[in-house]
């Protein structure tokens, strides 16, 4: 990844003709030597979420918007930021894959890859969907993704959940349906999402007999969601050489400290940050507290703490002012101390993050 942060970059909308220039952040925030080991990638410390492209129901996306996004994607390329994370299943209704056909886009336009679209990961997640029974069905989905993407291999292919609790059958197939995609070279690696201690054991173990090595385990991880099974996957993960990816970093925006109890967000989210923001005083004026003293904001020490537990946080991005926040998590790290009392500003915080319907034990 080349950095040349003191110029400008110019580039075109996807949906208009007029140029829009920025300057990227003046200095590097990290050093392409020090990316992390992602099985056999290196990725930057900390990647970007795509969730919210496509996503009109929770996030509110409008096709208006993708410029922006492209924009955000152009800084975070020119930040070092290469692992982008997606999933088939991004985008409500009728823009289900919305999310991968935008990254694919920005990808093929990119100023600032210029023929380099290999140095990008992109990682995504192939929906358990009840119809997909045989590893050839998965194998499908991911040359779907393929195509929406604009690219000949991923850099991962993720199982984006677990169908041990309700289909046990279909669980072996899915698991078949990574090695083939692996076999026939459609992915130069394989992880799993929302995988629990145990489970993630088993996957772990059977991948191997087939000689193919499980890379990452992408979970809900973050100060609102750092319990007894959050620390035991972790366990896992550091026991069996798999790297941890933290999505909800910041709680779904809880722990940026934009919002109250009298303050809360439009849409389905507004329900949940009514129920737990009340009780989460504690961590967050830890939070703010350690922010001040360090010149830093609230959501750059929530992702920084992640980092600091080794793993690979991937808060999502709308914009611009996102990736320029997001990215001052990065070039520091938290002291033990201060990692200590965010965690017990945490657990006397009453409430935590609602887990994922589909995180297996």
């Amino acid at each position: 990844m080349a950095f040349t942060l003191s110029t400008t970059k110019t580039f075109t909308n996807i949906n208009c003709s007029n140029t829009t220039s920025f300057k990227p952040l003046k200095l590097p925030l990290f050093w392409p030597w020090q990316k992390v080991k992602m099985g056999p990638l290196s990725v930057s410390p900390m990647g970007f979420g795509t969730w919210a492209w496509g996503n009109q129901l929770l996030w509110g996306y409008q096709t208006s918007m993708d410029y922006q996004l492209q924009q955000a994607f152009e800084m975070a390329l020119e930040n070092g930021i290469n692992l982008f994370d997606t999933a088939d299943s991004y985008g409500t209704g009728r823009l289900n894959g919305q999310s991968e056909r935008l990254l694919g886009q920005f990808i093929k336009q990119s100023q600032a890859l210029k023929g380099k679209q290999s140095e990008v990961v992109i990682a995504t997640k192939f929906a358990a969907y009840p119809w997909r029974l045989t590893s050839g069905q998965f194998v499908n989905a991911c040359s779907a993704s393929l195509d929406r993407l604009q690219i000949d291999q991923l850099g991962i292919g993720q199982l984006h959940w677990s169908t041990a609790n309700y289909a046990p059958l279909q669980e072996l197939a899915l698991w078949d349906g990574l090695v083939a995609m692996y076999e026939k070279g459609l992915v130069r690696a394989v992880g799993v999402s929302n995988y629990g201690p145990q489970q993630l054991v088993k996957i772990h173990d059977y991948l191997k007999t087939r000689g193919v090595p499980l890379c990452s385990a992408q979970v809900q991880f973050s100060l609102l969601s750092y319990g007894k099974d959050q620390q035991e996957i972790k366990r896992v993960c550091d026991e069996l050489g798999i790297r941890l990816i933290s999505y909800s970093p910041l709680g779904l925006g809880m722990l940026t400290g934009k919002y109250s109890s009298s303050e809360l967000p439009t849409g389905p989210r507004s329900l949940l940050f009514g129920q737990i923001l009340p009780g989460l005083d504690p961590l967050l004026v830890a939070l703010r507290e350690i922010a001040e003293k360090r010149g830093k904001t609230m959501p750059q020490v929530a992702i920084n703490w992640c980092i600091c537990k080794g793993t690979v946080p991937i808060p999502g991005i709308k914009s611009v002012r996102h990736v320029e926040d997001n990215l001052g998590a990065m070039g520091w790290r938290l002291t033990n101390d201060e990692q200590l009392q965010l965690e017990y500003a945490a657990q006397e915080s009453p409430r935590s993050m609602i887990q994922n319907i589909f995180q297996t034990r």
